[in-house]
C-alpha cells in the first residue's frame, strides 16, 4: 500500500527521495493491476469456451463390460483362428465361442435348388436322388428377417454309382450363418449409426432372433478383416490426388491388464475434388494408431507427393521435411480464435477480422465447382489483396495491444499460419480451409460418445476400415448399407488386382 504521511520533511532532498520511493511503488502497484487485468481477461475467455462447450454436452452412462468385452471380441475375432483338435473331449476347456442355436422356425424360409443336373458328368448315366444337404443362412432385408435355405441334392449315377453334389457358393464367413446383408446391417448400425453391439442384440431379440453380442463382434471382425484389402484399395486412391486433407481425433484404448484406457488416434485422409470440378472420385481413407507420435502420418503417406491441407499440428512436420508433401494452412482455423474472443469480449479488432475474412470466403463461394485455372484467376485478381491486406493489418494491429492478451495469441497464430496458406493463392486445386477432413471427424465424435472406448488395436484397425469404406460411400452418394452387401456377397471369390470394380462409385453407375 501507498503510505500517507503528514509529517513531512523540510529537506527538499528528502522530498525528492520521497517522492521516487512512492513512484516507485505506484509503478509496481500499476504492473500488478496490469498482469491482473490480463489474467482475468484470458480467464473470462477460457470460462467463454467452456460455457459454449459445455452447453447442452450430456454424458450417456453405458454398460462398460459389455463395450469392453464388445471391442476386444472384435479384435479376436481378426486374429487367425486356431485349429481345433477334435479327438479333445475335456470338458475342461473354456468355450471360446457362444453356442449355436438354432434358427427361429417362424422366420419364412427361400429354398435355393442346387442341383447337378439328371445325367452324371463322368460317365452319362442318369442320376438318383439319394439325400440332401441344407446349409441355413441367416439374412436381413431390411424391415425383416429371412433365412435363405440353399439346398444342394445329392445325387447317384445308375451305372457307375458316383455321387454327384454342386458344391457349395462362397459365403463371407466361412461356415457361418450371416448373409452379406445382415453383415452389412451390422456394420453400418454401428459405425454410420453409432448403434453398439449389444443394443442391436436386444433389437434383433425383440425380432425374436437371439443373437448374442459377442456373435455379433465375431461377425463385424472377420466382416472388416475380409474388408481389408478395399479399404487399402480406397487409400491408393485417395493418395494419387495431387491435395489432400488430413485430420485426426483422439479416441480412448483400452490399457491391457490395468483396467485403464489410454488415448489412441483415428486419422483421416481425404481426397474430394469436386470443388474444382476434378474428375476423381471423392474417398475418405482412415487409419488407426495408439499413439500420436510425427511418425504415424510419416507412415501413413509413404507413397504420397503433394499438398495437404492440415492444422498446426507439429506432428506433421517430420511428413513436410521429407520434401514430398508441402503443407497448406486452414484459414478456419484462423477464424476460429477471432470468433471465440469476439464472443467473449466483443472485441472490435477481432470483429474486424471476422468480416475481412468473410470477403475471401465470400470469393471462394463464387468460384466454387470451376476449374483450377479460372480459381486462380480470381484469387490472384481479387483474393490476393485482400489476403496481403489482412497480413499488414494485423502485423499493425499487434503493435497496439498487449502482446499478453488473447488476442495478441489468436492474432500471432494467424500470421504464422498465414504464411503457410499463401500456395492457396497460386494453386487451383487447393481449398482455403481443411474444413473436408474436420467433417471426416464427425462421424467418430459421435461414434465413440457410444462405444466410447476401442478393446485393442486390433478393434481400432477394424473401426478404421468400416469408417473408410461406409464415409466413402456417404460422399460419393452410395447407399452403404446396399453397397457392402453387394461386396460382402463377391469380394470372397474376387481377384484381388480387379478391386476397382467394388469401388462404391463403380456400384452407383451399375446401378443406375
Amino acid at each position: 500500500m501507498l503510505e500517507a504521511s503528514s509529517d513531512l520533511p523540510d529537506n527538499v532532498a528528502a522530498l525528492q527521495a520521497m517522492i521516487a520511493l512512492q513512484n516507485k511503488k505506484l509503478s509496481i502497484f500499476e504492473a500488478e493491476i496490469k498482469e491482473r487485468d490480463y489474467r482475468i481477461e484470458k480467464l473470462q475467455h477460457q470460462l467463454a469456451g467452456l460455457r459454449r462447450h459445455r452447453f447442452g454436452a450430456r454424458s450417456e452412462a453405458l454398460d462398460q463390460l459389455e463395450l469392453t468385452l464388445e471391442e476386444e471380441e472384435i479384435a479376436r475375432a481378426v486374429e487367425a483362428p486356431v485349429a481345433e483338435d477334435v479327438s479333445d473331449t475335456s470338458s475342461d476347456t473354456p468355450k471360446s465361442k457362444p453356442k449355436r442355436k438354432p434358427l427361429p422356425d417362424h422366420l419364412p424360409r427361400n429354398d435355393e435348388i442346387l442341383s447337378p443336373g439328371s445325367h452324371c458328368s463322368a460317365c452319362g448315366g442318369v442320376l438318383k436322388t439319394l439325400g440332401e444337404d441344407v446349409t441355413e443362412e441367416l439374412e436381413y432385408i431390411p424391415g425383416r428377417f429371412v433365412v435363405n435355405r440353399i439346398v444342394r441334392p445329392r445325387m447317384a449315377c445308375r451305372c457307375c454309382e458316383a455321387i454327384c453334389q454342386s458344391p457349395l457358393p462362397s459365403r463371407p464367413i466361412e461356415k457361418g450363418r450371416p448373409g452379406p446383408g445382415l453383415l452389412a446391417h451390422v456394420l453400418v448400425n454401428k459405425y454410420a449409426d453409432h448403434l453398439p453391439l449389444y443394443r442391436q442384440s436386444q433389437i434383433f431379440e425383440r425380432e425374436g432372433v437371439d443373437l448374442d453380442r459377442s456373435t455379433l463382434a465375431d461377425w463385424v471382425g472377420k466382416s472388416t478383416a475380409l474388408l481389408e484389402r478395399l479399404a487399402e484399395a480406397i487409400g491408393d486412391h485417395v493418395q494419387k490426388g495431387p491435395a489432400i486433407f488430413a485430420d485426426d481425433t483422439p479416441v480412448k484404448m483400452l490399457a491391457p491388464g490395468s483396467g485403464k484406457t489410454g488415448t489412441a488416434r483415428l486419422w483421416a485422409y481425404v481426397r474430394d475434388e469436386r470443388p474444382w470440378a476434378g474428375e476423381a472420385h471423392p474417398a475418405a481413407w482412415y487409419q488407426f494408431s495408439p499413439d500420436r507420435k510425427g511418425i504415424r502420418p510419416c507412415e501413413h503417406l509413404a507413397a504420397y507427393e503433394g499438398f495437404m491441407h492440415a492444422d498446426g499440428y507439429a506432428g506433421f512436420n517430420d511428413l513436410y521435411r521429407t520434401g514430398k508433401v508441402t503443407e497448406v494452412a486452414c484459414m478456419a482455423h484462423i477464424r476460429r480464435k477471432f470468433v471465440d474472443i469476439h464472443k467473449a469480449q466483443g472485441s472490435a479488432i477481432a470483429g474486424e477480422a471476422i468480416k475481412r475474412i468473410a470477403k475471401l470466403y465470400g470469393i471462394e463461394k463464387e468460384v466454387r465447382g470451376q476449374p483450377p485455372d479460372e480459381r486462380v484467376k480470381a484469387r490472384q485478381s481479387r483474393s490476393k489483396a485482400i489476403f496481403d491486406d489482412l497480413d499488414a493489418w494485423l502485423h499493425a494491429q499487434l503493435t497496439r495491444i498487449s502482446g499478453k492478451s488473447p488476442l495478441a495469441g489468436a492474432i500471432r497464430y494467424a500470421l504464422t499460419r498465414m504464411k503457410k496458406l499463401r500456395p492457396w493463392l497460386d494453386h487451383g486445386f487447393l481449398e482455403l480451409d481443411n474444413n473436408t477432413a474436420e467433417r471426416s471427424m464427425r462421424p467418430i465424435a459421435l461414434g465413440r460418445k457410444n462405444y466410447l472406448f476401442m478393446g485393442s488395436e486390433g478393434g481400432g484397425k477394424s473401426a478404421a476400415i468400416a469408417y473408410t469404406l461406409i464415409e466413402t460411400a456417404k460422399l460419393n452418394g452410395v447407399d452403404p448399407q446396399a453397397w457392402l452387401t453387394d461386396v460382402l456377397g463377391r469380394i470372397a471369390e474376387h481377384k484381388i488386382t480387379k478391386l476397382d470394380e467394388l469401388m462404391p462409385w463403380r456400384y452407383a453407375e451399375t446401378s443406375a
